[in-house]
């Protein structure tokens, strides 16, 4: 595999002479990019077609790519939702703060006011920032959400001027957007109520009605039920303001698109955040059908037309050149994650991870080397990366991109892998990563160079068949992996190098008590 592809310099000197002699005036400063950030919700590593998918294809993924750097050694920094999202966002891996794990329906703020974002370093320079689709970092005070009034602390307090948000995730209640502080369309005379035991003893749940489902629950997933499905958590109330989960992508497109035409004229920053393909999977009717793998493959094609319509806005508005786009996912895959959608029974040869072990909740390989994308037309030369670079790296990375000083102290475990971002020749990208899962169990996974360490504090290790339903298997306590003669993780070499696995250890305790290995 070849390490980046060159970089095409993004500054074309203009020699502009005057009417009265013909000075030569000083070169134009090219403007920083306009930036789109696409993180897909548990898309793994093989779901895409130009990272080998056959089964289906998503030609919109593969053009973005074809146009910019596909990385195969892109990674999330975490093998679920919330603690990527957290890393991502602050710069900061989410094992050093309590309460990263995945958020509850009724979850406070996470990351709170005053907190250095990527979105408050970009605004810093200049930039119109937003968040479209997926939060999942909860929102309000140490209470939790007034889910009818105002709902602050939130993504506006923490760097962004705008949002428009699914607030949880789709399995967990509520089903509503939220516009910057507000749920949308509440009637206060049918106040929102959400909460974590039944509101009533006769209230209809997926266990009481699990026959009139229109998509069973395997696990889990069995407390209100909206539009047929039943999710986790309770509600009541907010009935003009529910959402129909077959509409979920068409809104986010819909109001990113505004967001770009709104700030057009401006430096602006969208981070869209799709909930396609986690669970429940409940594609549009016109996508429904349109591959073999079923609702989860479905969901895949939905959200390779959500990136072809983004790029289309920016041909559209004569953007394309002016904007880098980065395309990832907030962890691997899982195919059974709640709910009977023929995930499982449908998969066929598909493998979701590619030729890595492991997934959502792992920290094996699938888990958390994802899809990564990078294309600034006319800046970066198309080719292919193995530079090794995370979602985390995207804080300090983008603010070296447009000029913007880091403030001492902030953003500490983003590296600025900008170099390899934009194609740099010969660029490594960053040295180590540190996986994690979901921060509870003391489970990681530690990669240097070609060896990778795993960590598993419980002696067992999730989701590492995908193509099988959740399950926990028992390993070792550290394992070590030759990742270039055994990407799969399959043979564990660590009483073969016992010298290599100690320093990998003691690198591991060093980063994770926040010192530099």
């Amino acid at each position: 595999m070849s390490k980046t592809y060159s970089f095409r310099a993004a500054v074309f000197a203009a020699l502009c002479f005057t009417s009265f002699g013909g000075a030569v005036l000083p070169a134009a400063t090219p403007e920083s990019p306009n930036i789109i950030v696409i993180m897909a919700d548990d898309l793994g590593y093989g779901d895409v077609s130009c990272n080998g998918a056959t089964a289906l294809q998503t030609p919109n993924i593969d053009q973005l790519a074809s146009e910019g750097i596909r990385f195969t050694d892109g990674y999330c920094s975490a093998s679920t939702c919330t603690p990527t999202r957290y890393s991502f966002l602050t710069g900061d891996y989410a094992f050093r703060t309590a309460g990263t794990g995945i958020a509850a329906p009724n979850a406070p703020a996470i990351i709170k006011p005053g907190t250095e974002t990527i979105a408050s370093l970009l605004g810093q320079a200049g930039y119109a920032t937003g968040v479209v689709g997926k939060w999942h970092l909860g929102l309000g005070d140490k209470g939790g959400p007034d889910w009818n009034g105002e709902l602050k602390p939130g993504p506006l307090e923490i760097g962004f001027d705008s949002c428009f948000l699914l607030p949880t995730t789709n399995d967990r209640v509520p089903q509503v957007y939220v516009q910057d502080h507000r749920v949308l369309n509440l009637d206060p005379a049918d106040p929102l109520w959400v909460g974590n035991k039944k509101p009533s003893k006769d209230y209809p749940t997926g266990i009481s009605e699990r026959d009139s489902l229109r998509m069973d629950w395997s696990h889990g997933h069995n407390g209100t039920i909206h539009n047929g499905i039943s999710r986790i958590g309770f509600y009541t109330g907010g009935n003009s303001a529910r959402f129909r989960d077959e509409d979920l992508a068409d809104k986010w497109v819909e109001k990113s698109n505004e967001f770009i035409e709104q700030h057009q004229d401006e430096r602006f920053f969208l981070f869209f955040s799709a909930h396609d393909i986690h669970v429940p999977r409940m594609p549009h009717e016109r996508f429904q059908g349109k591959t073999t793998l079923g609702y989860r493959g479905d969901c895949i094609v939905e959200f390779d037309w959500c990136v072809g319509e983004l790029m289309k806005t920016l041909d559209r508005l004569n953007l394309a050149e002016n904007t880098l786009v980065i395309l990832t996912s907030d962890n691997g895959p899982v195919l059974d994650d709640g709910y009977k959608d023929g995930a499982i029974e449908k998969i066929g040869d598909h493998r979701a991870a590619g030729v890595y072990t492991g997934g959502k909740y792992s920290v094996y390989e699938g888990g958390t080397r994802i899809p990564f994308v990078t294309r600034w037309k006319g800046h970066i030369e198309p080719g292919v990366s193995d530079a090794l670079v995370c979602t985390i790296d995207l804080a300090a990375s983008l603010a070296a991109i447009v000029g913007q000083d880091m403030p001492a102290n902030v953003c500490q475990d983003s590296v600025d892998v900008s170099e390899a971002l934009l194609g740099r020749e010969d660029s490594q990208g960053r040295s180590w990563l540190v996986q994690q899962d979901n921060g509870n169990g003391g489970d990681f996974g530690f990669r240097k160079g070609k060896w990778k360490l795993q960590q598993h504090a419980s002696g067992q290790a999730r989701n590492v068949v995908v193509e099988e339903p959740l399950q926990n298997r028992k390993v070792p306590k550290f394992m070590l992996f030759d990742l270039e003669q055994d990407p799969a993780e399959q043979h564990n070499v660590i009483d073969e190098h016992p010298e290599i696995a100690a320093q990998m250890k003691a690198d591991l305790a060093a980063i994770i008590a926040g010192k530099k290995p």
